[in-house]
């Protein structure tokens, strides 16, 4: 049973990772511009969904799109409201945030993160009901990842109906034998960590992206769903890791104090790793 159950995860995480790249592709795209609706030949894309359903590569052309990078396929990514700065030194006026050193990361690695991340949950999960709902938002959380990437940009249309569809899954999944967290907590984690990341960006709205405190909705529904313990080590685990990534950039000479980095990555891995201990802990 347990062997089905990485099986049945390994293959929903590739099949849906498969279906992030083109997706991503046409949502890397700078604040106030359409999403995209061609491929780099030109082609508009077709299939389910008005085209954002499909393949990585064109159907007309066989051209696959641009590889996951921070550079676009119109120019280098600037900064957004999205990407949080390093805290700079008291100086007036202050200078805008320098984009972050491109991240260039091939299309065939977001199948594989996403595969590798469902099956992770689903062996910490086990048979619990609230897999379900763990493992459709896996391919979402990824494809925001790769966008904040390319773009630094979380886009609304993704952030908030997934903070939505946490909640809201949950509760039918509460009232299910076998659950193993509390949906009371998850909505109020849901607040209160997006709560603090808002008093963040109220604080210092230069460092922290208002995408950002969008996303903490979702993610503080689930880490809730596993109880307050494992929400702040998931809140604080997302900032470890995004520290980590900008010193060991600073020590590389490939950022400065104010070098904008996307932050969502982070604060999704973090989450990860709190779902994982919050769910092996639920188990016993």
């Amino acid at each position: 049973m347990y062997a089905t159950l990485l099986a049945v995860a390994a293959l929903w995480g590739a099949a849906a990772g498969l279906l992030v790249p083109r997706a991503a592709y046409r949502l890397s795209v700078e604040p106030g511009e359409p999403w995209r609706g061609s491929c780099p030949s030109g082609h508009g894309f077709a299939g389910p969904m008005r085209g954002w359903i499909g393949s990585v590569r064109c159907a007309t052309c066989a051209t696959a799109v641009p590889a996951v990078s921070g550079q676009a396929a119109d120019g280098v990514a600037g900064p957004s409201p999205d990407a949080p700065a390093a805290p700079a030194a008291p100086a007036a006026p202050a200078a805008p945030a320098a984009p972050a050193t491109p991240v260039t990361v091939p299309p065939v690695t977001v199948p594989l993160v996403t595969t590798a991340a469902c099956v992770a949950v689903a062996a910490a999960t086990g048979a619990c009901p609230e897999l379900a709902v763990w493992l459709l938002m896996v391919p979402f959380a990824v494809l925001l990842a790769v966008v904040d990437l390319r773009v630094h940009r979380l886009p609304d249309q993704l952030t908030l109906p997934l903070a939505a569809a946490a909640a809201l899954l949950l509760g039918p999944v509460a009232l299910l034998p076998g659950h193993a967290g509390s949906w009371a907590t998850a909505l109020l984690g849901g607040l209160v960590l997006g709560g603090a990341y808002f008093v963040l960006f109220v604080i210092h709205p230069n460092g922290m992206g208002f995408g950002d405190v969008k996303l903490a909705l979702s993610l503080g529904v689930v880490l809730g769903w596993y109880g307050w313990s494992v929400l702040f080590a998931g809140a604080f685990a997302g900032f470890l890791f995004g520290s980590l990534y900008g010193v060991v950039l600073m020590a590389l000479g490939r950022a400065g104090r104010r070098t904008a980095i996307p932050f969502g990555p982070f604060m999704m891995a973090g989450a990860l790793l709190g779902l994982l201990l919050g769910a092996l802990a639920a188990r016993g």
